[in-house]
Formats: structure tokens, C-alpha cells, sequence
């Protein structure tokens, strides 16, 4: 896609993993993996090539995945969609012939084509047509987009509860009690009560669905507007970074509080179809990223599957999904990674996380006083590196490995010492050096006996 093609549409933001950005409110419907978008009356609108098309209850995004950028068409703005078609319909001859010696020919007219009325601005009236140029059912799109269409969710306003949260539902029950209650006599007695019992539960069960569908109403504008504030909150910490610490700390906690909150429009099987695993590992290097960010820079999968379940309340996901998601960032340029430790240990780190910094880190921490006496353990690691026990474990390990560390397994548990080792003279193992951490290490130890 070319800078100035689809310059006719406005531009639509894009995380760094390359999904769209949705607005307050605004879910997804759809994905269709390949399609154009063609003007077939205007030539001075240049066509949309080979987008990514992610129909939302707002709009209609065309995402250029290779160059990460994305044109979007408001859903307010069509007029009316028509069927799918093609062009060469009429006459299976020519269309065979036609597809055979224009495969290669950038109108695709032998693709099903959707065809939509739109209103430009200021006042002007264009017909375009969204062509599913790759696999996808151009049908089932039609049927999602005209629904969206329908549904005008754009327009929607949040109905304000009435005063003193009382619902008509909870009305309906006076209207019974002025009845006059027939006494139960014979059969028919008997079938009026339990059609009377019959009643009474349904009309229970009703107000119970009216409550939940209050409270999914409720969650959903909660985390719509938890959304908003947490992107509002790092608009704000990265122009205002020369604020106080008590200040930070306060939009810290924040950012803490909304980020357990959810994902507003998680990806699921029913809207991405065959893009399911791309688009998911797409949408968790975005969601990650944070959290990684305050871990350290990495996090151990099962952490991972359990933090970004919570994220997505219902539409949960089985672990093959998250492995599945995860191991397809090597063909994406996102900013974190999946990592496998020699132990077999899988975790996920920023691409940023750097070994050597953290190794220094524990080299410092093993050449303290009371370190160089008794050892550290993988817990005194994980309280210095702000980690799991575990993951400290691993950093123990590989520092092992290195030669940084010498490992110690005794009645006391396992614990980890500087390696002096390569200060010893081979020549004269007795001989006592007055300088390095050899010297340290021996003063230290002669101190305590």
C-alpha cells in the first residue's frame, strides 16, 4: 500500500504489534485475511492492495500489515451494502476464460466482490467495493456487515438507570397482589397452582436475565472506560515524565488497577476464523508488554496464561492457544519474545531483557559479606532481581554456567557461592594473594571463625 493510496480515508492507529487501535466501545466483527478495496466510479480514488480487512461496530479497517499502516472507513458512512457478486457471473465461459488470462491483472474481477454505497464529504455519493482477494467466505462477511450496519452501535447512548435503582420489572409483581386468590379445590385447583407456580418461576427467571443483562451492560461501559483512562494515563506519563515521585507512583498504582480490569474486544475463534492464532499473538504482545515491563522483563508462561485469561473474563483460551500464539512472534517484529531455559523452563521476556545485567546483579549480590559465608539461595535472588523463585533459579543456573557461580547442594537446600576458583594460582594452590576477591573471600571467612 502506497503512501498516497487510500489517502481519501482517514488514517487508523496500530499497536506495535501491528493490530488496530479500537476506540471506546468499538469490538470487533470480523477478519477477512486478504481483500481490496476498489472505487468503481471514481478514478481519482486510489484503491486499497492486499489489507488485512477488520470489520469493527465502527468501521472497516484496512491494516497494511507490511508497512503497519492502516486506513479505516466509518460504518456511519455507508449509505447501503449490496450482496456479493462477481463481475463475470453472468457468463461462466467468459469467466473461466477471463480469470485464466487476467490472473495476474490487479482488478481481481474474478473475486467475489461487496459492493457499498458511501457518503464522502462534504455531500458527495461514491460506490465502492470491498473484493476478498484470499480465503475467506465473502458471504459471511456480508451477513457480519450488515449487521453492524443494522446495529448502529456508533449512535448508541448508555440509558441511565431510574431513580432509586428500581427497574419495571419490579413493578410488575403489584399488579398480582390485587388479584383475588381462588382457593385450590379439586383438579382444577391443583392445575391452577402449579400454573400459578409455573408463572412465578418464569417471571423470576425473567427479572433474574434482566439483573445479569443490567450487570454485562455495567462491566462492559466499566471496562470501556478502564481502557480509556489506562491510555490516557500513558499519553500522560510519557509528555509529563519530569513530574514527582509521589506522582508517579500514584499513576503507577493506576495503571496497576485498570490493567487487571480486561480487554475490552478480546480475539476469538467466532471473528477471526482462520487469523485466530495470528491475530491472538498479535493482541498478547500488546497486552503483555506492561506487565513484562513491571517483572523485570520476563515472566514465566503459566503466570502468563493465568494473567492474560483474567484479562479476557469469558472468551478464555486453552494453553496450546497461548503456546501456539507465542511461538508465532518469530515471524512478527514485536517487541517480546518466547524463551526456553536448559531445564526445559518456557518463559516470555522483552527482546531488551539482557542477560548480562542481570548476571552482574547477582555477581554483586554473591560478593557480600555474608553472601561470600553462607551462600545465596534462589529466594535471596528473586527478592534482589524482583522475580519469581524460579525464574531466579534459571538466572542461578545459567550464571553456573558461565563460571560466575559455584553451586552448593547440601542438608541446608541448594545454594550458590562466587567462584574464586579462577584466582587460584594452579601452580601454588597455598599461596595466599593479599588483593581480588580471593584475598576478600579468605579475610571474610578467617573473621567468622
Amino acid at each position: 500500500m502506497s503512501a498516497a493510496a487510500g489517502d481519501w480515508l482517514p488514517a487508523a492507529d496500530v499497536t506495535a504489534a501491528g493490530r488496530p487501535v479500537l476506540s471506546a466501545g468499538e469490538v470487533e466483527r470480523h477478519l477477512v485475511a486478504q481483500a481490496d478495496l476498489e472505487p468503481e466510479e471514481s478514478p481519482r480514488l486510489a484503491p486499497l492492495r492486499g489489507c488485512l480487512l477488520v470489520l469493527t461496530s465502527h468501521r472497516l479497517i484496512f491494516l497494511h500489515e507490511p508497512s503497519r499502516s492502516a486506513r479505516a472507513l466509518p460504518l456511519a458512512a455507508v449509505v447501503h451494502p449490496y450482496p456479493p457478486h462477481r463481475k463475470h457471473s453472468h457468463n461462466p465461459l467468459r469467466s473461466i476464460f477471463s480469470s485464466s488470462s487476467s490472473s495476474s491483472s490487479p482488478s481481481s474481477s474474478h473475486h467475489p466482490r461487496v459492493r457499498l454505497q458511501i457518503s464522502l464529504p462534504p455531500s458527495r455519493s461514491e460506490v465502492v467495493a470491498v473484493v476478498v482477494t484470499g480465503k475467506g467466505d465473502a458471504d459471511v462477511f456480508y451477513g457480519r456487515l450488515l449487521e453492524a450496519v443494522r446495529a448502529r452501535a456508533w449512535e448508541l447512548v448508555p440509558v441511565a438507570a431510574p431513580a432509586g435503582g428500581s427497574s419495571v420489572a419490579q413493578v410488575a409483581p403489584a399488579e398480582e397482589d390485587l388479584s383475588i386468590k381462588m382457593p385450590v379445590v379439586g383438579v382444577s385447583g391443583i392445575l391452577r397452582m402449579e400454573q400459578e407456580a409455573w408463572e412465578s418461576a418464569g417471571q423470576n427467571l425473567q427479572d433474574a436475565f434482566q439483573d445479569l443483562n443490567a450487570l454485562m451492560s455495567k462491566a462492559k461501559e466499566m471496562m470501556e472506560l478502564a481502557e480509556k483512562m489506562r491510555q490516557k494515563l500513558l499519553m500522560n506519563s510519557s509528555a509529563q515524565s519530569n513530574s514527582n515521585d509521589d506522582e508517579m507512583g500514584s499513576k503507577q498504582d493506576m495503571q496497576d488497577w485498570l490493567l487487571s480490569v480486561g480487554i475490552v474486544s478480546p480475539v476469538t475463534k467466532e471473528t477471526a476464523g482462520a487469523l485466530y492464532h495470528q491475530q491472538l499473538s498479535r493482541q498478547l504482545a500488546d497486552y503483555i508488554r506492561i506487565p513484562l515491563e513491571k517483572a523485570g522483563g520476563m515472566m514465566a508462561l503459566v503466570d502468563v496464561y493465568c494473567l492474560y485469561n483474567r484479562a479476557r473474563g469469558t472468551e478464555l483460551i486453552s494453553p496450546e492457544d497461548l503456546l501456539q500464539a507465542c511461538s508465532l512472534w518469530e515471524k512478527f517484529d514485536v517487541p517480546v519474545m518466547l524463551r526456553k531455559f536448559d531445564s526445559g523452563v518456557k518463559v516470555i521476556q522483552t527482546k531488551t531483557h539482557s542477560d548480562d545485567e542481570v548476571f552482574a546483579r547477582i555477581s554483586s549480590l554473591a560478593q557480600k559479606e555474608d553472601a561470600l559465608q553462607k551462600g545465596i539461595s534462589p529466594s535471596d535472588a528473586a527478592f534482589t532481581l524482583g522475580i519469581a523463585p524460579a525464574l531466579a533459579k534459571e538466572h542461578l543456573l545459567n550464571a553456573e554456567n558461565i563460571g560466575i557461580l559455584c553451586r552448593d547442594v547440601s542438608p541446608d537446600g541448594l545454594r550458590f557461592y562466587i567462584n574464586i576458583f579462577n584466582e587460584i594460582d594452579p601452580q601454588n594452590i597455598y599461596l595466599s594473594k593479599t588483593h581480588g576477591l580471593y584475598h576478600t573471600w579468605t579475610s571474610v571467612t578467617t573473621a567468622s571463625q
